[in-house]
C-alpha cells in the first residue's frame, strides 16, 4: 500500500505573502481611502475585487499545479523503490542507478521509518526544505529500504510558476484598475458638473441649469432633481421679489398723501407723532424699493479710483454721524462707487448706534473700513447664517426691520466689497470690516 505521510508542503508563495501584508496592513487605510475622489474610489474597488478574484484562481491553480508535481515525484520514486527491491533480492547489493537508496539511511525521515516498519510502502515528500526531495520507503526483511530522489528542479519549477502567477494578477489587477478609472471618469465629471452648477444656484444664480445628461441612471436622475428643485427655487424668489417691489410702489402713493396731510395737522405732540410714523413708514418703504432692486439684479455701480481716507471722512461729515474716525488721512486708493459706499458705511454706523453702544469708532485700515461699537457683540445666529431681512437677531442687539445690514451686503456685491462680521472678543462689541477692491482693480 502507498501513503503519503504528509502533504505537499511548499515554499513560502505569493499567496502566503499577500496574507502576510493583509494582516499588517495600517489601521489607517480606511481613512486614507476616505479622502479620494470618487473616481480613484471605485478604481481601488474594482482592483480589489479582482485582487480577489485573482488571488483564489491562483491558489486553485498552484494547488492543482503542486499536486500534479507531486504526484509524478511520488509515482517516480516508488518505480526507482520497485527497481531497487528487485536488485536488492537478486543481488543483495543496493543499487540506486542515480538515485540515493540505503538499507536503514540515518537521516530517513522518522514518520518514513515507522510506516515502514510497520509494514507500509510510502512516500515521504518535502519541498519547504533547502533540499527538497521525495522519500520512497518499503520493509525489507528486519531492515527499511529507502530512495531518495533530489526535487531542485521541480521546486525551482513551482517558484517559477508562482512567480509568473503573481505578475498574471499583478497585470489584471492593474488592467481593472485603468479599467474602473475610465469608466469612472466619466461619471466623476457629470457630477462634478452637477455641483458646479449647484454652486452657481447657491451663489444666486438661479438661471442656471444642468441639463438632462444622456442615460437614466442615478446621477441623471439627481440632475433633473436639482434642475427642478432650482426651476421651483427661482419662480419662488422672483414671486417673492416681485411681491416685495409691488408692494413697496403701491404705498408709495397713499404715504405721500399722508405726508402732506401731516403737514397741514396743527402743531402739538400728536401731529409730532403722525409726522414721526409717516417717516419712519416711508424710509421703510424706500428700503423695500432698494432691496428690490438688488434683489432684481439691475443695479450698476458708477465706480472711479478715489483715496478711501479723504472718502470715508466726506462720509462722516455729511452725514453727522457720531463717530470716532480714525485714519482719515489715509490715501490708499480704491476702486468703489462713492454714492453706494456711503449708503454702506452710513447703514453699518446706524445699525451700530440702533443695536449696540457707544462709543463707535470708524477705522480705515489699509482697503479696509472697520466700524465697531461696544456693545453686546453680533448674535451668533447672524454671524453664522448672515443678515437676513426683517430679522434682527437677539434681543440684546434691538429691534428693527433688519434690512439695514441686508442693503449693506447687498450694495458691496454690488460694487465687488466684501462685508465681513465679526465680534471684537474679550473687549466686547461688534465689528463690520468693509474691505474694497484696489485702485489697480
Amino acid at each position: 500500500m502507498t501513503r503519503a505521510l504528509d502533504g505537499p508542503r511548499a515554499p513560502v508563495s505569493w499567496l502566503a505573502r499577500v496574507r502576510a501584508r493583509a494582516r499588517t496592513a495600517p489601521r489607517g487605510l480606511r481613512t486614507r481611502l476616505g479622502g479620494l475622489g470618487l473616481r480613484w474610489k471605485i478604481a481601488a474597488l474594482l482592483a480589489c475585487g479582482c485582487a480577489l478574484v485573482a488571488v483564489a484562481i491562483g491558489a486553485l491553480v498552484h494547488q492543482a499545479r503542486l499536486e500534479q508535481v507531486s504526484a509524478g515525484a511520488r509515482a517516480e520514486a516508488l518505480a526507482q523503490l520497485v527497481r531497487v527491491r528487485q536488485v536488492y533480492e537478486l543481488t543483495g547489493q543496493v543499487d540506486g542507478d542515480g538515485v540515493t537508496a540505503r538499507l536503514d539511511a540515518p537521516d530517513l525521515p522518522e514518520p518514513l521509518r515507522r510506516a515502514a516498519l510497520a509494514g507500509q510502502r510510502t512516500t515521504y515528500l518535502d519541498l519547504s526544505s533547502e533540499r527538497p526531495s521525495v522519500w520512497a520507503a518499503r520493509p525489507v526483511g528486519g531492515h527499511v529500504l529507502s530512495v531518495r530522489e533530489p526535487l531542485t528542479e521541480q521546486a525551482r519549477e513551482m517558484a517559477e510558476f508562482d512567480r509568473q502567477l503573481l505578475c498574471s494578477g499583478a497585470a489584471v489587477v492593474g488592467l481593472a484598475a485603468l479599467g474602473g478609472a475610465a469608466l469612472a471618469s466619466r461619471l466623476s465629471r457629470r457630477l462634478r458638473s452637477a455641483a458646479a452648477i449647484a454652486r452657481r444656484i447657491s451663489g444666486g444664480e438661479l438661471d442656471a441649469r444642468i441639463g438632462a445628461p444622456g442615460g437614466r441612471d442615478e446621477v441623471a436622475e439627481l440632475a433633473v432633481a436639482v434642475d427642478t428643485m432650482a426651476a421651483s427655487l427661482q419662480r419662488r424668489l422672483e414671486a417673492e421679489q416681485r411681491f416685495t417691489a409691488d408692494v413697496a410702489h403701491e404705498l408709495r402713493t397713499p404715504l405721500t398723501g399722508l405726508r402732506t396731510a401731516a403737514e397741514l395737522l396743527p402743531p402739538g405732540r400728536p401731529a409730532e407723532l403722525v409726522r414721526d410714523r409717516v417717516g419712519a413708514l416711508s424710509t421703510l418703504t424706500e428700503d423695500l424699493l432698494e432691496v428690490a432692486r438688488l434683489d432684481a439684479a439691475v443695479e450698476q455701480p458708477q465706480s472711479a479710483v478715489l483715496p478711501l481716507g479723504e472718502l470715508v471722512a466726506g462720509i462722516v461729515r455729511r452725514a453727522g454721524l457720531d463717530v470716532e474716525l480714525t485714519g482719515g488721512d489715509s490715501t490708499t486708493p480704491v476702486r468703489t462707487d462713492a454714492r453706494r459706499l456711503e449708503r454702506i458705511l452710513t447703514n453699518l454706523v446706524r445699525n451700530a448706534w440702533r443695536h449696540g453702544e457707544g462709543p463707535v469708532e470708524v477705522r480705515v485700515e489699509g482697503r479696509a473700513v472697520v466700524v465697531r461699537d461696544h456693545g453686546p457683540g453680533f448674535p451668533r445666529r447672524l454671524l453664522r447664517d448672515g443678515p437676513q431681512r426683517f430679522r434682527t437677531g437677539t434681543a440684546e442687539r434691538g429691534r428693527g426691520t433688519g434690512l439695514g445690514l441686508t442693503i449693506a451686503f447687498g450694495q458691496a456685491q454690488v460694487i465687488g466689497a466684501h462685508v465681513a462680521l465679526r465680534n471684537a472678543g474679550e473687549e466686547g462689541g461688534a465689528m463690520a470690516v468693509v474691505v474694497l477692491p484696489g485702485g489697480d482693480g
